[in-house]
């Protein structure tokens, strides 16, 4: 019988057919591919998805979900039941340097890395004529006092980026989690659906006790948005929603009322601007809405995640940076 994997990727995908070789081949070309085991969370796709991992990627295991759980669902999906010790992520619409997932394991197996919950790797922005990448999308993720989350670095020119290996969080669409902190804090929380899911996770890691730190020569490539659009309507809920759901459960209280100040005046500036039919305007307003009627539980939640935390949430404030 062969090995168990000692790292399960795990790719989640909707409708996106068009995207999935490129980052599959990644995997298959990894230095440490004997030692994986990919698996796609397939959300419900209906533009072929099941027949192409069926003739092409035989070899990849997939889970087929029964309706779209987006990113957060699917990857909380993706990492169950998985014995092994590490879990990676990777986008859809991304690809891994053939040496990335080693460089990624590396940096959380080396000396002093024992508490090191989470490795978020070094994301480039792909060029549209298929050239060197110029920009970078993510240095890991970071914090504002304003209440919004952020990838660092984001479009910095390539070689201008952060080398500290010190960040707030990992960013989800290139990186690896260690498993035992994944279960110890709960895992990815699936009612967030898309965005801030990979903050929410980097706050309750750092409350356990767990590190997040940044492997600069673990490389991947990212074609931005192509699996979801950045200026629909579904963006601006999620992102008003969720924004507001995580900072609720980990920020100050300070930066809490902040953002809720924020939010709400962006949203009459946008009823102002474009309407109150509009749909990025209702959407706005949708978000708003939701996350005050859900408030009741995520004061709850609040204090699960520090009431007894190792770290304190003043200690953990401190990577806020300005708004």
């Amino acid at each position: 019988m062969p090995a168990p994997a000692s790292v399960r990727v795990v790719v989640v995908t909707w409708n996106g057919a068009h995207l999935l070789p490129d980052c599959l081949d990644s995997l298959r070309a990894q230095t440490v591919a004997d030692e994986l085991e990919v698996l796609v969370v397939d959300n419900a796709s209906s533009d072929g998805t099941t027949e192409l991992l069926a003739e092409r990627y035989p070899d990849v295991h997939v889970v087929r979900a029964p309706r779209n759980l987006g990113f957060a669902g699917g990857a909380a999906l993706g990492c169950r039941g998985f014995g092994g010790d590490w879990v990676a992520l990777l986008n859809n619409d991304a690809a891994f340097a053939p040496d990335a997932v080693e460089r990624l394991r590396a940096a959380a197996t080396a000396p002093g890395a024992e508490d090191v919950g989470a490795v978020t790797a070094r994301l480039l922005l792909s060029e549209p004529d298929g050239g060197a990448p110029r920009r970078v999308n993510s240095t890991g993720n970071v914090v504002t006092r304003a209440g919004t989350g952020a990838d660092r670095d984001w479009l910095a020119p390539v070689g201008q980026e952060s080398t500290d290996p010190d960040v707030f969080g990992f960013c989800g669409g290139a990186a690896l989690l260690r498993r035992r902190a994944l279960e110890e804090v709960g895992g990815f929380d699936p009612e967030l659906f898309l965005y801030y899911e990979d903050t929410d996770l980097s706050w309750k890691l750092r409350a356990a006790g767990w590190r997040v730190v940044y492997a600069a020569d673990a490389v991947a490539v990212h074609r931005h948005a192509a699996s979801s659009d950045a200026a629909s309507p579904l963006f601006r809920y999620q992102n008003t929603r969720n924004s507001l759901t995580v900072f609720t459960r980990h920020a100050p209280a300070w930066v809490v009322t902040a953002s809720a100040a924020r939010q709400l005046a962006g949203l009459l500036r946008a009823a102002a601007r474009s309407g109150p039919r509009d749909p990025l305007v209702r959407a706005r307003w949708r978000g708003l809405r939701d996350w005050a009627l859900r408030l009741p539980r995520t004061l709850a939640e609040r204090r699960a995640v520090w009431t007894g935390a190792r770290v304190p949430r003043a200690e953990v404030a401190r990577y806020l940076r300005g708004g």
